[in-house]
């Protein structure tokens, strides 16, 4: 059954989601090549990523993760409200503004040329729905889909939808869910046999992540964007001033997502290498059920909440669902902390 936005997404209960859009309608693709006409949409992938940088750069929600594929793409963001609200009413109109055009009352009311208090308070009223929603993922999304298919409209001679139907999202409940949904999205293109590696898993968070690691080159490629996308960092958590700031660095996440890249390029099940990443016992994520999921073979890129049972119970009063099927998947990836 479809739920409202508002019973998925609660910045209280967690800053972080992972976004996926459904497929395109009339066959048609958003990205890549068709099989049917023949015709490459490659192009198309650069598209996203510009747009991507744009709204990272206007609204209060930091990227942690996205992967570009064919027909569809998938974004893990945090919510950073406290930025928004430390934002003057002057901050909130520029952001608005790098996406959108600013009405003539907020114009003048900026400029100190309004005529009565009526306007200086419908501005003020404006500005502040403005500053919500510069933190609002389903904006976010809005405001990323609808560019997209006006752009493959116009391109494809076309009108009408292009998704069909609304983004989905799932949100992100601790630590260790963010690093599973993060891992999950970038090796999306080695999964799809796409790509043997994670460093050649083109349009995705850690090729970026990679790369912004070595030494910059003189010239860019063709593959490297010259403005690549501000990405949330993984730094030590007292290096993050985010109140929901990450529990493992840079260096954990590449050493978790080279191990799970090699476990799935080489098909591996039921025998898990015994060196596995100690982010997982650190975060008590049971590497045997994780594979599972990375190879996209469990139900959790389903679910609707993703994190510990611990972390679900507490988040039954504030979300309007039971969780039946979130907290059996989080028995069976999480395992319970020890207790000494």
């Amino acid at each position: 059954m479809t739920r409202a936005r508002h019973q998925l997404i609660c910045p209280e209960a967690t800053p972080y989601y992972h976004t996926t859009i459904s497929r395109c309608v009339r066959r048609a693709f958003l990205c890549g090549e068709d099989s049917l006409t023949g015709k490459s949409h490659e192009h198309r992938k650069s598209w996203v990523t510009e747009r991507l940088r744009e709204l990272a750069d206007a609204f209060a929600i930091e990227i942690c993760a996205y992967a570009i594929m064919s027909n569809h793409y998938h974004v893990v963001l945090r919510i950073d409200q406290g930025k928004a609200k430390h934002w003057d009413s002057e901050q909130v109109i520029k952001h608005w503004g790098k996406l959108y055009s600013v009405p003539v009352l907020v114009t003048r009311y900026r400029c100190g040329e309004t005529t009565s208090n009526a306007e200086n308070i419908k501005a003020e009223k404006i500005i502040e729905t403005w500053r919500e929603r510069l933190t609002d993922i389903s904006w976010f999304m809005r405001s990323l889909n609808e560019y997209l298919a006006r752009r493959a409209n116009e391109e494809d001679h076309c009108k009408g939808h292009f998704w069909e139907s609304r983004f989905k999202s799932q949100a992100l409940l601790d630590d260790a869910a963010v690093l599973a949904c993060m891992s999950y999205v970038d090796l999306n293109p080695v999964r799809a046999k796409m790509a043997d590696t994670p460093e050649a898993s083109d349009f995705t968070s850690i090729q970026q992540r990679l790369r912004d690691m070595a030494p910059k080159q003189t010239k860019p490629t063709d593959e490297v964007p010259i403005n690549p996308i501000p990405l949330m960092r993984l730094v030590p958590q007292r290096h993050d001033p985010h109140p929901n700031s990450i529990g493992f660095t840079l260096p954990d996440y590449l050493e978790l997502v080279d191990w799970a890249g090699r476990e799935i390029r080489e098909g591996k099940r039921g025998s898990i290498n015994t060196t596995a990443p100690p982010i997982l016992e650190r975060l008590h994520l049971d590497p045997h059920r994780l594979m599972d999921h990375l190879h996209g073979e469990a139900m959790i890129e389903t679910s609707v909440m993703l994190g510990s049972v611990e972390k679900l119970k507490q988040t039954v009063a504030t979300f309007e669902h039971k969780f039946v099927k979130e907290i059996s998947e989080a028995r069976r990836l999480f395992r319970p902390p020890i207790v000494t």
